[in-house]
């Protein structure tokens, strides 16, 4: 059973997100907060009682402490909660992941999503996200935020302050810097091949050398790997083959 908090400022908000929480059998024990330094202080309290929250379904838009500058403060906790925003607005996907929030959800909350928010933090409800196969990148897509895990990417592409996640099933664009990816996601198997390319390394097909030029074949996709990177990408690929049986 998950200990969780439920912080927004608007009592009739609260009060519907409370009662959706009440009715999903995970959930055992909510405490509520209106603002951000009263959620603040129940969880340092908790903390301190050996009671910890497990997660927090936190409102972005609150007076003095916000929900996105709260998350920042949470996630430096020894042992953080698991964070999940609700809100009515769209514009804090990418704030969102940056801390590794667990979901986003856009007001009104549908049952289903929020149990869906749930499976997450029940899945791990103590550790925050890791750069591994399970991370997402929020994608907004006609008013909807939805999820690209990084499994599913074979490569990003940098457009500028933003990035192109190309997936088997289409790519997406994000307003995220690939550089910011590229810290993101090592542990997950990514690696810079090209000021403009991160790939993964279980999605490359066919590594060619030509005459002094590089390429890697990605999905169907042939990308070009500078100078700079072409020895490292060849060693990586050499070790993982290795530990392959």
């Amino acid at each position: 059973m998950l200990r969780v908090l439920a912080a927004d400022d608007e009592a009739p908000a609260l009060d519907d997100l409370t009662y959706l929480l009440r009715t999903d059998p995970r959930i055992g024990d909510i405490v509520t907060a209106r603002d951000g330094a009263a959620a603040l202080r129940h969880v340092d309290r908790a903390l301190g009682e050996a009671r910890p929250i497990d997660a927090v379904f936190l409102d972005i838009r609150m007076p003095g402490l916000d929900g996105v500058v709260l998350g920042r403060l949470l996630a430096q906790f020894a042992r953080p909660p698991r964070i999940v925003y609700v809100t009515a607005y769209d514009g804090h996907a990418v704030d969102a992941f940056e801390i590794k929030a667990a979901d986003y959800l856009l007001k009104p909350v549908r049952p289903e999503r929020l149990a869906e928010a749930i499976r997450r933090v029940a899945d791990d409800p103590t550790t925050p996200t890791t750069p591994d196969d399970t991370d997402t990148v929020p994608v907004e897509l006609s008013g909807v935020t939805r999820f690209v895990a990084a499994a599913d990417v074979c490569y990003v592409e940098a457009q500028g302050d933003y990035a192109r996640l190309h997936t088997a099933s289409g790519s997406h664009l994000v307003r995220i810097p690939l550089a910011t990816l590229e810290e993101r996601w090592r542990a997950a198997g990514f690696v810079r091949i090209h000021r403009s390319h991160l790939v993964a390394l279980r999605h490359i097909e066919e590594l060619r050398l030509d005459s002094g030029r590089c390429t890697v074949r990605v999905g169907g996709t042939e990308l070009p790997v500078s100078r700079r990177h072409t020895r490292e990408l060849r060693d990586l690929l050499v070790r993982t083959a290795r530990r392959t049986p």
